[in-house]
């Protein structure tokens, strides 16, 4: 750290707390990601049908209990035919690898602790403004759950039988910028 940058701290002035410059990131990129998640969920049943046939809607923020912590699903769907539960993470900005790693824990999660015996295991969709092939090829690599990306082909290692049943990323990615065009000019 440079002496006198004071950037990625918390300090005091004239007894408040100011709020450091990446917490303040975080909070603009939290509210954002909210605005899009409220633009989807009043147009649910338009989100829904271009989903494609078959998913039900769950919640929003569905709460998972580990412990004494919580996590939040952004979205969560139940899809009838594939039998399994469908997450969504809304992200507005650029994909980061830490985002897989966050959603094949929220999986875990939903496989343990709400998958009924019958049902097939989770997959997680995360939703981003944008990607790099390579970089989410390699966040990806290893993860045990299938996972999406938008832009992005679901794992190769996917069931025959799942593919063609879920929307493309594209589709995806689609919805999302049709529910929130301007969020290129926000970021």
């Amino acid at each position: 750290m440079v002496p006198g940058d004071r950037r990625g701290e918390a300090h005091r002035d004239g007894g408040r707390v100011l709020e450091s410059e990446p917490e303040h990131q975080q909070e603009k990129a939290a509210v954002k990601e909210r605005e899009l998640e409220d633009r989807l969920i009043s147009r649910l049943q338009a989100f829904l049908l271009e989903l494609g046939y078959g998913f039900c809607f769950v919640g929003r923020q569905h709460r998972l209990a580990l412990g004494q912590k919580e996590y939040f699903v952004d979205l969560l769907f139940y899809h009838r035919f594939l039998k399994a539960l469908v997450a969504f993470e809304l992200k507005v900005g650029p994909f980061e690898p830490e985002y897989a790693g966050k959603m094949d824990f929220y999986l875990n999660l939903l496989n343990d602790t709400e998958r009924d015996p019958g049902d097939n295991p989770s997959i997680g969709v995360i939703l981003c403004a944008e990607k790099d092939d390579v970089e989410v090829e390699y966040a990806l690599k290893t993860k045990q759950n299938p996972i999406g990306v938008a832009g992005y082909r679901l794992r190769a290692r996917l069931p025959a039988d799942l593919k063609g049943r879920l929307p493309t990323a594209r589709q995806l990615a689609d919805v999302v910028r049709a529910a929130m065009p301007s969020a290129r000019e926000q970021l």
